[in-house]
């Protein structure tokens, strides 16, 4: 059993996240902005713990995270600005962690800064929407962050194939990690309980390190 704190523990694929690592015998720190919304997630599964914390804030991470085995970030905000919030985070979480003693990082990352062919990510391809360029430029710019940070933070950043991302969608197990390049994928979604076991996985038995790995089934 381990301790892991979740940064980001609201959204879709932290709510799954928490729930797996709970349901595995871990000790959960699920972190959010404000408590009072989200009291229903620490009776989601038992040894969960809700906690206020700011993700972009390095002091708050040390605070939040000290004590624990390893770090989940699922984060993102639709209300800043892409490239200051993931930019942010990932130097917040590089220094809260390593004050904290928290070696052991694994991010949910996004399918379109996978790449079609060898340094061209979905973003980049002519008939990419150039409305949702900002957010994929955001993680890019994340991406960026982490790997300019000290060799002792073993990151990760795990992206789902460029689908829809089900909420609904029932645990499968059936999904298999690849490398930068766009995955091949059956089927036109993706659950995001089978995201959530993969970021688990990884948490607990690390394979991948400091690189964008894809996870698809």
């Amino acid at each position: 059993m381990a301790k892991i704190v979740v940064f980001g523990a609201g959204g879709h694929a932290g709510r799954k996240t928490v729930v797996e690592a709970a349901a595995r015998g871990h000790q959960v720190t699920a972190v959010v902005r404000d408590p009072a919304k989200y009291a229903d997630l620490a009776a989601a599964a038992p040894g969960v713990t809700v906690v206020a914390g700011d993700v972009t804030d390095a002091l708050s991470v040390t605070a939040v995270a000290a004590g624990h085995d390893a770090a989940i970030s699922t984060a993102a905000r639709m209300d800043v600005p892409a490239d200051e919030f993931f930019t942010a985070a990932a130097r917040a979480l590089a220094d809260g962690l390593a004050a904290a003693g928290v070696t052991r990082l694994v991010v949910v990352g996004i399918g379109t800064t996978l790449e079609v062919t060898p340094g061209v990510p979905i973003y980049d391809t002519p008939d990419f929407p150039a409305d949702f360029r900002p957010f994929s430029l955001g993680h890019a710019a994340e991406l960026d962050v982490l790997r300019a940070t000290d060799e002792r933070l073993d990151w990760l950043v795990l992206a789902p194939p460029p689908v829809f991302l089900d909420d609904e969608g029932p645990k499968t197990g059936a999904y298999r990690f690849g490398d930068e390049r766009v995955p091949e994928h059956s089927g036109e979604s993706f659950a995001y309980a089978d995201l959530a076991a993969a970021v688990v996985d990884e948490t607990e038995n690390p394979r991948h390190h400091r690189a964008l790995v894809s996870v698809a089934s």
